[in-house]
């Protein structure tokens, strides 16, 4: 007797046939285009956001591939990330860019992009060179009417693109991410402090650190009076002793801000990774979402790459081939920054004659010649001094202030590790990866579809002869010589922890037993870190909307506990007082609490910092308020003031008074008002056609001490390896930099809220996704 055969079953295998059909008259169906320089052919499919899906035969193609279709989505924005690494913007800009360019010029990043080249791997030479002629073959393709909005609006055309210009853009990362000299000099100034206050003041150890490896010597708590560390927040934005200092700085925030890099004080980026032991369905959880200086178009740009050995996805940098931060079939990494010491000021003593002192005598310099073309002048002719230390690049009240940096030195490539990562299929070759990683130091965190999770904190990181870096050297001595780097099985690492979970957010990683004091010196603040640290250990069934909302997460611990301490000391209006009991801690866009109290903070901060000076404001307000208002430190308590609730009281005050005089319109005093959506286009600015890059300017969620760093966060994905048609990847604007194009801005809502942006992984589901599929031919 047969069986029946179940209605439902014929459906399903019916649906199962028509998806196959469906998938095949799919390839079958493409559009057909011949192009020139491919071997075989490549199908191309975007989905409904414009992300480009590239199957080719062969990694050559695939290659030219990714740079023929980033090229045709970004290619203005890839133009101006070259010519900022090469101090180029004055030939297209004109003089307001050229002491810009005179600043990346003293670098030397063009000579030593090129250089590198002959470092690289075989593979990663092959793979660039590939990108290269992709993007010349789509600039082949454009004329005068068809070149990007911004070469016709001002009047030039691209040059082709060389292997060195990827290579160039990476250049342009380490100078966002791992700048910290500043901070030499800060610490200098500091000095002739009060000796507790400078203790106070290079402190790291709070009861909110997430120490991911080593212990804290002197306890947790503790304050720890060794150490020489100063936080990088509030460095970058406030006057020091040296102006010509902050011209610098005040000239590499400008460019970096151009191009959507400039990572205001390193703190760049939260990303997590969760055990299966602790989520819903048992399969490990990754999510990241790196921080950097919002700008139109952003600085990632979404692509799924694939060919019979390899199949990735996720986010790379246009003019960079391959993938940076992302998954493959086997696992899924992201990153954050650590913010190492890897820059270190050495004073070098001239003569008379041009010469400078050195432990053997006297040296003459080089003298590196360079040429800068401006627009509609003549070319500026710039002469870039070098000592056995590295370039001259700052000149103050006759001293002169050589720079040694990791990005000097061709050897260290920032995209090697990330060819390798591309192929990675479990920890060891995921650690092998990294130990080619030469680029600023990252944390990579690691999930793999066996279920382990893992942490490394990788990159070149010097060991000096004397001291860690903390303070400039005296150039004439060897005392601040480079002997080598801190050993790649030294460096921070974590694989399968018992508590399930890994969290970095830019803080101390290191503990105080850490004997590489230059590790984590230079960290931010724990708050991001503590905040998702605690969320995540209180849930032991994580699903990626758990996720999700970590990382839209708006609560503020800093902001939280001085409301608590301004109701404890009755330290306010009684209006005030009212308004911050209601209010729970979260920056949301309806908050006036929120509003108030930030204001509140920061007049604290300038306070103190008016009666302690050279130390920031910003250093004050991040690194020791918190503490000081708590315990009612009276080495803190400015003069002025009999007390810490008069203190707090003068600063209601004053907030109050500055809020309303800043919003005149009762239903603005809000949260909202001060923290909106902004990714400025470099030609927003621009008369009469700079309104075609608009982007939305609307209140949104967060703050700087919060998971969510509002218009900051330049993308966050969440991944579950074996799980992976469930990826969820998103980017501010869109994929395109044409502002006339539907995916210029078309992710913004979905990056906003928070809601699924499902990027698709297996062939199957990519199938699905495509809304247009075009198959390129070799001609």
């Amino acid at each position: 007797m047969k069986k029946s055969v179940s209605p439902i079953r014929t459906i399903l295998a019916l649906f199962v046939v028509m998806i196959a059909l469906f998938v095949h008259a799919s390839a079958q169906d493409s559009k057909v285009v011949a192009q020139p320089g491919l071997s075989a052919s490549v199908f191309v499919r975007h989905d409904a956001r414009g992300i480009p899906y590239i199957e080719a035969k062969n990694e050559t193609d695939l290659y030219f591939e990714q740079g023929y279709q980033t090229a045709s989505d970004r290619l203005w924005q890839m133009d101006l990330l070259r010519r900022v690494a090469r101090g180029e913007t004055a030939e297209i800009f004109g003089k307001p860019g050229l002491e810009e360019d005179k600043r990346w010029r003293r670098y030397g990043f063009a000579q030593i992009s090129e250089e590198s080249i002959k470092y690289l791997s075989p593979e990663l030479r092959a793979a660039l060179e590939a990108y290269a002629r992709g993007v010349n073959a789509y600039i082949a393709t454009l004329d005068d009417k068809t070149l990007p909005t911004e070469f016709q609006i001002l009047r030039y055309k691209p040059r082709e693109w060389r292997p060195a210009d990827s290579i160039v853009v990476g250049k342009i990362l380490a100078d966002g991410l791992s700048s910290t000299w500043r901070n030499d000099l800060l610490r200098a100034s500091l000095q002739g402090m009060d000796k507790d206050k400078v203790a106070d003041l290079t402190n790291q150890v709070t009861p909110y650190d997430v120490v991911l490896f080593g212990k804290d010597s002197l306890g947790a708590h503790a304050m720890n009076r060794r150490t020489t560390s100063l936080g990088v927040v509030g460095v970058t934005s406030e006057p020091s002793d040296l102006p010509n200092a902050d011209k610098v700085e005040e000239l590499r925030a400008s460019s970096l801000s151009l191009i959507g890099m400039y990572a205001e004080d390193l703190a760049a980026s939260n990303n997590w990774v969760i055990s299966g032991k602790r989520t819903a369905d048992g399969k490990p959880i990754l999510a990241n979402d790196p921080h950097l200086q919002p700008s139109a178009p952003g600085i990632w740009y979404l692509t799924h790459l694939s060919t019979p050995t390899l199949r990735v996805s996720g986010v790379t940098f246009p003019g960079v081939p391959g993938i940076v931060l992302g998954h493959n079939e086997n696992i899924a990494w992201g990153a954050t920054n650590v913010g190492p010491d890897v820059q270190d000021i050495y004073i070098e003593s001239f003569e008379a004659d041009g010469k400078y002192k050195t432990p053997t005598g006297l040296a003459t310099p080089t003298t590196r010649k360079e040429e800068i073309k401006v627009r509609g002048t003549e070319t500026v002719a710039l002469d870039v001094l070098e000592t056995r230390n590295g370039p001259i690049f700052l000149e103050q009240d006759g001293k002169k202030y050589a720079l040694k940096w990791t990005a000097l030195d061709p050897k260290n490539s920032e995209f090697e590790a990330f060819y390798f990562l591309n192929r990675a299929k479990d920890w060891t070759t995921f650690k092998n990866a990294l130990r080619t990683y030469g680029g600023a130091t990252q944390n990579f965190v690691f999930a793999d579809v066996k279920g382990n999770i893992g942490w490394y904190a990788a990159g070149r990181i010097p060991i000096r002869k004397v001291g860690d870096g903390s303070l400039p050297y005296d150039g004439s001595t060897n005392d601040g010589e480079w002997t080598g780097n801190i050993p790649f099985e030294e460096l921070p690492n974590l694989y399968n922890p018992a508590e399930g979970f890994i969290v970095t957010a830019n803080q101390r990683i290191v503990g105080t037993s850490y004997k590489y004091t230059q590790m984590s010196r230079d960290a931010s603040t724990p708050w991001r870190a503590r905040r998702i640290h605690d969320l995540l250990q209180a849930n032991t069934k994580v699903t990626m909307d758990d996720v999700a909302a970590v990382q839209l997460d708006s609560y503020n611990i800093p902001l939280a506990n001085l409301k608590k301490e301004i109701i404890a000391q009755n330290a306010a209006s009684a209006e005030t007082v009212s308004l911050l009991k209601s209010w729970d801690g979260r920056m949301t866009p309806d908050s006036k609490a929120a509003l108030v109290t930030n204001e509140i903070r920061n007049c604290l901060a300038n306070k103190i910092a008016d009666e302690n000076k050279p130390a920031p404001a910003g250093i004050i307000r991040e690194r020791i308020l918190d503490w000081v208002i708590s315990k009612r430190s009276a080495r803190w308590l400015p003069k002025q003031f009999a007390d810490y609730p008069t203190f707090l009281k003068s600063c209601d005050a004053e907030a109050n008074v500055a809020i309303a005089k800043r919003y005149t319109d009762a239903s603005k005093l809000v949260w909202g008002s001060a923290w909106m959506s902004r990714f400025p286009h470099p030609l927003a600015g621009a008369p009469f056609i700079g309104g075609q890059f608009a982007t939305p300017n609307v209140p949104i969620a967060g703050s700087g001490q919060t998971p969510n760093v509002g218009s900051a966060v330049s993308m966050r994905h969440i991944a579950s390896p074996g799980n992976w048609d469930a990826t969820r990847h998103v980017i501010p604007l869109g994929q395109s930099g044409d502002p006339k194009s539907s995916h210029y801005k078309d992710q913004f809502e979905l990056w906003r809220t928070g809601s699924p942006a499902v990027f698709p992984f297996t062939r199957e589901a990519v199938g699905r996704a495509g809304v247009d599929s075009v198959e390129f031919r070799p001609n």
